[in-house]
């Protein structure tokens, strides 16, 4: 019997963020507390580092591993000082996950606002170095609305 194998594993979407940390088995604990992860699979490496871990948060799968200078340069945040990227995360009720993830020990970087283009937005940074948007969405507007509103904010 012969079954075909989907070419985007279930549960995955076609783009998968792979973050890189320093202290891997923290991390998934610690977006276990902030986010409602759930550890999906975790690649033990030497040293007890983590090869590669998958963990869900919401509907969508997050790979993360520790840092490995010595292959390629797979470095976290902490190890070049700071990061471009921003995780972004929608959710039910931004404020109580944003609390929730600053009582799991992630700092404010942006404080929690009703924004111009109709979402509840704020930022934090995570204990590993990485930044998190989280927001609900409060208002569809059309793009000429959200024009009007960005012109008043500035």
């Amino acid at each position: 019997m012969s079954s075909k194998v989907k070419a985007i594993p279930e549960g995955h979407h076609t783009l998968t963020p792979h973050i890189v940390v320093r202290g891997g088995m923290d991390a998934i604990e610690f977006y276990k507390r902030a986010f409602g992860a759930k550890e999906l699979m975790v690649m033990p490496g030497p040293e007890g580092k983590v090869m590669h871990a998958e963990i869900q948060i919401g509907d969508s799968v997050l790979y993360l591993a520790d840092e490995f200078p010595e292959m390629g340069g797979c470095l976290s945040p902490q190890a070049i000082g700071g990061t471009p990227v921003v995780l972004h995360l929608y959710v039910e009720d931004v404020d109580a996950r944003f609390n929730q993830a600053v009582a799991a020990g992630a700092a404010v970087r942006m404080p929690l606002s009703d924004m111009f283009w109709g979402d509840r937005y704020g930022q934090v940074t995570d204990p590993f170095g990485h930044i998190w948007s989280l927001a609900s969405h409060k208002e569809d507007l059309t793009p000429e609305e959200i024009g009007k509103r960005a012109a008043a904010f500035s």
